[in-house]
């Protein structure tokens, strides 16, 4: 416990402390971080830092909201995920360290994706995103359909529910078990270690939640390395199991597996529950672009992805140089971290008309950078975009009244953005279509 507590000492308190004083001398990109006003609204914080300059340089780091040095950075050879340890003060170093047997693997460790670079980022990718192929994603649409179904069959009948709770995290999870291999039962399970895993994409944090957070991780290395075991005796026909089978060169260590494990947790879960519960905000209170998805059923697509623009469900990440780069006429020195605010790139002005303004019928939609770009795009891209047209489809066509029954509540973490509650009255339910 001592362990822990001085790495959140460091990682966390120490780090926060330095955010709030730059937050008083008017630094954009730390009121970012720490003021409570802004995480609901960050918005004209995102016009502020774009109107300044391509990238911004600050006392801690420096940071854009443009579009174009956003997709510059999240494309470059030389700007890294992760942390350079080896550059960072021997306090700092000793923090990036956890404090346990070296199995532990949180969302931002090495090995998992968001935290390695090339080389061992290519092979990773290589063997993960077999599962997340065109053909692979078609091949599920029909479990999402027949999920979304019986969800929103037991919507039926009742006068108020919350939507979060009861479609938009239950749909994504029951996809991702089935990938993952984990049995229906587990269910609970893993939506409750994925909520507690999410604020670590947060800096910043308490430590009673960073406890929380330390938790839900430990809670969920320990079954899934029992997972994998199983797996490992008793094979099924799902991604986990086949990572478990390979042998030779493409061999996975348990801690690669389990990295990968939360990855896939990661990509394919919470991107589309923010999507989904987004999404139905967006629609339950733009009734005009509700009647446009009626009337033409073809720009589902599209409008799938002016939610993602509109509000993205990662606001933000970060880069660091590993030398000197040029990024839309700004040096980035060496070892300097970049914060990327895609949240704010998706409003650019210079790329996206109106960017205030959300349209489902947008011609340039898809030129948003919710899953980011480059080497490090996002793997449950296509998945996280077919949940959420049929999703989203579903849900408005077998409830046609749909209609908000309370105010919601944003999530508290500032990386991810999305509704932790959603109250809505469904109203008459339609019979279910045949299909989308």
């Amino acid at each position: 416990m001592a362990g822990k507590t001085w790495q959140w000492l460091v990682r966390h308190r120490l780090v926060k402390s330095a955010l709030r004083a730059a937050a008083r001398r008017g630094e954009s990109q730390a009121r970012l971080a720490v003021d409570p006003a802004v995480r609901i609204d960050p918005y004209p914080v995102y016009d502020r830092i774009r109107r300044r300059a391509p990238i911004v340089q600050g006392r801690l780091t420096m940071a854009t909201a443009r579009h174009d040095a956003t997709s510059a950075i999240l494309r470059s050879e030389h700007m890294m995920v992760g942390i350079d340890v080896e550059s960072v003060p021997w306090l700092l170093r000793k923090a990036m360290v956890r404090p346990d047997d070296g199995r532990v693997v949180g969302p931002v460790d090495p090995p998992s994706l968001l935290a390695v670079n090339p080389p061992d980022h290519t092979r990773y990718r290589r063997l993960v995103s077999k599962v997340f192929t065109p053909r692979a994603i078609a091949a599920l649409e029909p479990q999402v359909v027949s999920t979304a179904d019986e969800l929103l069959d037991e919507l039926e009948g009742r006068d108020v529910v919350d939507l979060v709770a009861t479609y938009a995290s239950l749909l994504p999870v029951t996809v991702i078990s089935q990938i993952l291999g984990v049995p229906l039962s587990m269910r609970d399970d893993v939506l409750r270690w994925g909520n507690a895993a999410a604020p670590s994409l947060d800096i910043g944090l308490g430590l009673r939640e960073y406890r929380r957070v330390e938790s839900g991780i430990h809670a969920f290395n320990e079954w899934m390395y029992g997972h994998i075991d199983r797996l490992r005796a008793d094979p099924g026909d799902d991604l986990l199991s086949r990572l478990v089978m390979l042998e030779g060169d493409d061999r996975l260590t348990d801690k690669e597996l389990m990295a990968t494990a939360g990855l896939v947790l990661a990509a394919g879960f919470e991107t589309t529950v923010n999507l989904l519960g987004t999404g139905a905000h967006l629609l339950a209170t733009h009734p005009d672009q509700l009647a446009l998805l009626r009337d033409d059923p073809s720009l589902w697509p599209n409008a799938v992805d002016e939610m993602l623009r509109y509000e993205s469900p990662v606001q933000s990440t970060a880069r660091w140089a590993d030398r000197d780069v040029e990024i839309s006429g700004v040096t980035v020195r060496k070892g300097v971290l970049v914060l990327v605010f895609i949240g704010g790139a998706n409003r650019d002005p210079a790329v996206f008309e109106n960017p205030d303004v959300f349209d489902v019928r947008r011609p340039n939609a898809r030129d948003h950078l919710s899953f980011s770009a480059g080497v490090h795009y996002c793997l449950g891209a296509a998945l996280a975009r077919a949940e959420g047209r049929i999703g989203l489809q579903r849900l408005f066509e077998r409830y046609p009244d749909l209609a908000l029954a309370g105010e919601p509540t944003l999530r508290s973490t500032r990386t991810l953005r999305g509704f932790e509650t959603l109250p809505i009255a469904p109203g008459r339910a339609r019979r279910a279509p045949a299909g989308v």
